[in-house]
Order: C-alpha cells, then sequence, then structure tokens
C-alpha cells in the first residue's frame, strides 16, 4: 500500500472561498463578504445607543419587530471615524454563533456589487508577521484590477472577536 504525500499548495487555503460577494467600500478600500450571508441593505437609520458597549458598537436597531445590534465596521476594523454620508448604509448580515445564529447590522461607507469571485482570482492573505491578527480574513481577491479584502464576517463579529481588530 502506498500513500502519497500532498504538499499544500499556495493559495489552498483559500478553496472554497469562491463564490458571489457583496462588495463594499470604507474608505478608499473595498472589501467583500459572502452574499450567503447578506440579509438586506437598508439606509443609515436611527440607532439607539446601549450603555457599557465598546466604540464600534453603535447599538441597536429595531428592524420590523427584531432587535438588531449594529457594528461601525470602519471603527471594528480599527480605521478611522468618517463622516456619514448619502451612501452610508447597513449591510444586514446572519453570522454563526454557538447559539445558532443571529442578524447584526454592518455600517460601511457605500455598497459597491455583488461579483462572483472565482478561486483563481483569490489569494491567501499575506504573511504580516506573528504579531498581526488575520484571522478574520478569508483571501484577498482580484476584481477588475482592483484588489478587495475577503472578510469572514463570523469571526470578526462573533465571540472573542468582537473586540476591536485593530492590527490586521
Amino acid at each position: 500500500m502506498t500513500t502519497t504525500t500532498e504538499t499544500p499548495t499556495a493559495g489552498a487555503s483559500t478553496l472554497g472561498t469562491a463564490g458571489k460577494y457583496l462588495t463594499f467600500k470604507l474608505g478608499p478600500e473595498s472589501y467583500g463578504i459572502k452574499v450567503v450571508q447578506v440579509r438586506e441593505i437598508i439606509r443609515l437609520t436611527s440607532i439607539t445607543a446601549v450603555p457599557q458597549m465598546p466604540g464600534y458598537i453603535k447599538g441597536v436597531i429595531n428592524l420590523r419587530g427584531r432587535i438588531i445590534p449594529v457594528v461601525d465596521l470602519r471603527l471594528k476594523l480599527g480605521l478611522m471615524a468618517a463622516e456619514d454620508t448619502e451612501h452610508t448604509c447597513i449591510i444586514v448580515v446572519q453570522v454563526a454563533c454557538q447559539a445558532g445564529s443571529k442578524s447584526m447590522g454592518l455600517i460601511v461607507d457605500a455598497v459597491e456589487e455583488v461579483v462572483n469571485i472565482a478561486t483563481a482570482d483569490i489569494e491567501e492573505t499575506p504573511d504580516f508577521g506573528g504579531a498581526v491578527a488575520t484571522e478574520c480574513l478569508l483571501g484577498m481577491a482580484k476584481i477588475k484590477g482592483v484588489v478587495k479584502t475577503l472578510l469572514d464576517i463570523d469571526r470578526l463579529l462573533v465571540g472573542d472577536s468582537l473586540r476591536p481588530a485593530a492590527a490586521f
């Protein structure tokens, strides 16, 4: 009986990341999240602040009778805060957690488009050194000559990772 040892190839960890993504802007940079996790996109609305929350948790909204926590994705990712514009919106996503799944709102600067990204267009997240956490990144996609960071929204928003991810 012979066994073969497969050596992981570059991009092996990006397998399974191909598919449809909703892309959006945070400042000048573009990001993407899996479209299957997106429930809806709504205009920026009145957010009720909740005491004792970290700065990136803006509060909650009432979305058709459901209370949804809202995260400012800029602040969560350690980016500078920005003034809201007519393009600022909330992406309502479904994230996996220990209790099953829950809805959360993400404040973003602008929604771009839904794109189908092939495995060949996704590269592994670069190694930034041991002190930089990159577990909330699925990879880097090359779309129409622009690099877009693909986010693992479950890891970014649930559990211990609900602390600021200031250092990629």
